[in-house]
């Protein structure tokens, strides 16, 4: 292994030129900074010169010595908390951030059949998910923040009389998940500024009468994304293969074979299938009865039933399928840096496919993760 010279620092004080040691401006560091200082009596000395430089400095990033995994960083701070109104209608966790209805669910393993009512319910929270994830989509452009696309989101929830379910669902805190670029899923909205060229997954989730709804897109941003050809082939293949995964969607599907026709689709365009995440059942309950994987060859045991509601939702990258969690708990990344996508829909088991007019994804935070048509931007929208 071939060592790597140590670049000697230069004390950050104004009227030092010696040499830095270890001793860190604590401020700066906050700030996502690096500012060192040859010693205390420096650092005391300059104190008043060198507070001037945090003035200018509000965006930080909060993890400055994480190994990120590929270019993007965390912008911080984040907005407060967004408001809900008294009359809109809360999930159990809204307060504590515990989705105890998952938790107590008794037949944890038991796939829960709905009736017409039940449907009709699923069909009317996934219409309103569709819409503001259309208002969403339409404010794809390079210049604004992810913290906006969650304004956006959050005020279209509310005109629907509606929960935006990610909010504090395993202390999620915010009203949609953003993940750009090598973001598989879960990305926190923050003051990250889109760019011409990027890709950005959102993931919208509603509770409303009762039920949630849950889907997202992944969108280009500006010319560069839909004029660089790597991108297009993730983005349109991801699409295509979640298409090709709900054409078999029926009763008596084995719940295994959409992880079989994904993986198989990815491979033929040298693309992988992100393994961490699954699709999940969806009703009264965020995430439930069935996990639907989207790799090949996997054990998963079940058939699908007249009357289930289900995700598929597949992650595809352009490198390694393998995945690293930044210190937020959620925000998950591809390992190797690469451009991964997302494309997800839900599905009633009936005598004929049916998609319910909504799409349905990476499950805004798997459970397990979290406690521990239109629009200029596709080239592909359905």
């Amino acid at each position: 292994m071939t060592a790597i010279e140590e670049v000697k620092r230069k004390c950050a004080g104004s009227d030092c030129d010696q040499d830095a040691q270890s001793l860190q401006c604590p401020t700066c560091q906050k700030l996502g900074k690096s500012s060192f200082f040859c010693g205390q009596d420096c650092f005391k000395r300059n104190w008043g010169e060198h507070k001037k430089e945090h003035k200018n400095q509000s965006l930080y990033d909060p993890y400055p010595t994480y190994p990120y995994t590929g270019p993007l960083r965390a912008v911080y701070p984040l907005s407060p908390r967004r408001k809900i109104p008294d009359h809109i209608v809360k999930p159990d966790y809204w307060e504590t951030g515990i989705p105890k209805s998952e938790q107590n669910y008794i037949k944890k393993n038991k796939i829960t059949v709905l009736n017409k009512e039940q449907q009709a319910a699923m069909r009317k929270v996934c219409r309103y998910t569709r819409e503001v994830l259309d208002i969403a989509a339409k404010e794809v452009r390079p210049g604004i923040t992810t913290d906006y696309l969650d304004e956006v989101v959050h005020k279209a929830c509310i005109e629907r009389n509606s929960y935006p379910s990610p909010l504090n669902y395993g202390s999620f805190p915010k009203s949609v998940c953003t993940s750009v670029n090598e973001i598989i899923c879960h990305g926190i909205p923050d003051q990250y500024v889109l760019k011409d060229g990027d890709i950005v997954n959102i993931d919208v989730s509603l509770y409303h009468g009762g039920f949630h709804g849950d889907l997202n897109e992944t969108y280009y941003v500006g010319e560069k994304a839909k004029q660089n050809p790597e991108t297009v082939k993730l983005v349109e293949t991801t699409r295509e293969a979640l298409d090709e995964a709900i054409k078999i969607v029926k009763p008596g599907m084995l719940i295994r074979d959409a992880g079989n026709i994904i993986e198989k689709y990815a491979k033929a365009k040298s693309l992988s299938v992100v393994r961490t995440y699954c699709g999940h059942g969806i009703n009264e309950l965020f995430h439930c009865a069935p996990n639907v994987p989207h790799y090949g060859k996997n054990k998963t045991v079940g058939e699908a039933k007249p009357g289930i509601c289900f995700t598929i939702e597949p992650m595809i990258a352009s490198g390694t399928y393998r995945d690293k969690t930044w210190p937020d708990n959620w925000t998950s990344a591809t390992a190797d840096g690469k451009m991964t996508a997302q494309f997800g829909e839900s599905s009633f088991s009936a005598n004929r496919h049916d998609k319910m007019n909504g799409v349905l994804p990476s499950a805004l935070m798997a459970a397990t993760n979290a406690l521990k048509k239109s629009n200029p931007n596709m080239l592909h929208g359905k």
